[in-house]
């Protein structure tokens, strides 16, 4: 049974995560509360389904103010494959240096922010000069993506650098580098990838980390509350 094998390989996943990061993301968690705490934001950001985790923490019930989603629209939309805005545009600017350097222009930053990156293997050139941009305005950067699957794969940026090579702090989400994990007969690719469910693990693992810190601190929370 298809289905089993993809909760089973779900379930393996989550697992590693609680078994393997949970010191990382407590690290990670750390330096977002020290952003938010006074007064500054933990800016989020992903390409394609990596954007997935920024819009699921904040605006939503359960969330609380301190998280910046920045979504670059040709980054994001996958309503359609072919035409406007389509797969192979997508493809070939998240793979541009230099764009994330003018996507980082339309934002105000400070040194007391944070950069919360999201790539699954961590190569891609936008991810990349975000990353670096943040470093120069003197901001912690912490990435989350398949550190360990995406060691010994050439980056696609001039700086010869992957974004977990960049980072402050990089939380491990244990998802395969091929992301899809179930075989089906008579074909050779597999369906069911389990990274952005990886993803969004490690994001709520993180933000009630982050919430606890705080208020453990004495911090105000603003939560969205259920309605």
């Amino acid at each position: 049974m298809l289905a089993k094998q993809w909760l089973d390989n779900a379930r393996n996943v989550m697992s590693k995560i609680e078994d393997t990061q949970l010191d990382n993301i407590r690290k990670a968690a750390e330096v977002m509360a020290d952003s938010i705490e006074v007064g500054r934001w933990v800016h989020t950001f992903g390409c394609g389904h990596a954007t997935l985790p920024v819009e699921e923490m904040y605006p939503r019930i359960g969330g609380f103010v301190g998280f910046h989603p920045i979504i670059e629209l040709p980054l994001t939309f996958f309503t359609r494959i072919t035409g406007e805005m389509g797969v192979h545009q997508f493809l070939f600017l998240e793979r541009v240096e230099g764009y994330g350097v003018e996507i980082m222009k339309g934002y105000n930053f400070d040194p007391k922010d944070t950069m919360w990156l999201f790539s699954h293997s961590g190569i891609n050139n936008v991810n990349i000069d975000i990353a670096i941009e943040a470093k120069k305005k003197g901001m912690k950067v912490v990435a989350y993506g398949s550190a360990a699957a995406a060691q010994g794969k050439q980056t696609r940026h001039s700086s010869g650098k992957t974004i977990f090579d960049v980072a402050d702090l990089v939380v491990d989400t244990c998802a395969p580098a091929e992301d899809a994990s179930v075989p089906v007969k008579n074909h050779q690719d597999k369906v069911g990838p389990v990274s952005t469910m990886a993803f969004v693990t490690t994001v709520w693992i993180t933000v009630t980390t982050v919430a606890e810190i705080l208020a453990e601190r004495g911090v105000k929370l603003f939560i969205h509350a259920s309605h």
